[in-house]
């Protein structure tokens, strides 16, 4: 069979190359493709995007000429991940093709009220709590016009989740599969949290490391992905 197309949605601070290494590591059965966000990448002459219905709805329109021409499936960390659930549930209310499967890391059940505003603390404050997360190169934390760079983006996009309303939409209607590191601090409730968001039962996997240990564990979670997206051909 073909390969099947991996879309996925970056985390905050992210951009089209946050998954190379999914990319650069995945076998010839997937296609890895990684949207992009306005303000960064290829879209660094838009303005930021700091609603999150309009994300979505910009989310969705790249979407359309990807998923008309054969099986996909979504991955999406943190951020990323509760966007890849939203685009999911618009994705079903529009009557478009769905995702066979969708994989989701580093991040708690929509319902989870998210009442911290780390988007409106100074920029030292800012800076600490995003060095807390391990995600951005010590290049990056140590040199000023970088980090000049990287905080507008990421003031925007914790501003998106921060200011998120949850809305009971009714299940998703495809498998879901949650990963989380050892280390990350989510408690167990806010990760089951996403039970009440699938109609079918959902597969919690726990892998060691930080908020971003996923960049330690590409291989394991391209197994994971391959094996349960290709399951679903196989039964």
């Amino acid at each position: 069979m073909k390969s099947i197309n991996l879309i996925c949605f970056p985390f905050a601070g992210g951009n089209k190359y946050s998954y190379r290494l999914l990319k650069n590591n995945c076998s010839r059965k997937l296609n890895v493709i990684t949207l992009e966000y306005p303000g960064r990448g290829n879209r660094i002459g838009e303005p930021f995007c700091d609603n999150i219905q309009l994300l979505v709805k910009d989310l969705c329109r790249q979407l359309y000429g990807l998923i008309n021409t054969g099986h996909y499936a979504f991955y999406g960390h943190s951020m990323g991940g509760l966007l890849a659930y939203l685009v999911t549930k618009e994705l079903e209310e529009s009557n478009r093709p769905k995702p066979i499967h969708i994989f989701i890391s580093g991040t708690k059940g929509p319902s989870i009220v998210r009442q911290e505003k780390k988007h409106l603390l100074e920029k030292e404050r800012f800076i600490e709590e995003i060095k807390k997360y391990g995600g951005l190169p010590v290049q990056v934390l140590e040199e000023e016009e970088l980090l000049n760079f990287f905080e507008p983006i990421l003031r925007a996009d914790f501003k998106i989740v921060e200011n998120f309303i949850y809305e009971n939409r009714g299940p998703i209607k495809h498998p879901l599969t949650i990963i989380t590191g050892s280390e990350d601090d989510l408690t167990y409730d806010e990760i089951y949290g996403w039970r009440k968001e699938a109609m079918e039962e959902v597969d919690f996997i726990i892998m060691p490391g930080n908020h971003f240990f996923i960049f330690n564990h590409v291989n394991e979670i391209l197994k994971i992905i391959e094996q349960k997206v290709f399951s679903t051909f196989s039964t």
